[in-house]
């Protein structure tokens, strides 16, 4: 299974273009880049927001030429 990082507003970004093996990974990075965020410190106005999801395009990849 591969996965994804897209943003909720639908733009692409260096973030986006990544492709990941397992959820952890993808999640891992987002944890990086807003892990230290605190809720007290954090303008919400500001901040981008990622969804993590299957990337259905490169698992049909993989099943139509069998690997």
């Amino acid at each position: 299974m591969n996965y994804k990082i897209v943003r909720i507003d639908g733009k692409e970004d260096d973030v986006t273009s990544q492709t990941f093996s397992n959820f952890a990974d993808a999640y891992d990075l987002l944890d990086e880049i807003y892990g230290d965020i605190c809720c007290s410190d954090a303008d919400y106005g500001d901040i981008i927001y990622y969804d993590i999801v299957e990337d259905k395009k490169i698992e049909k990849n993989i099943h139509e030429k069998g690997i």
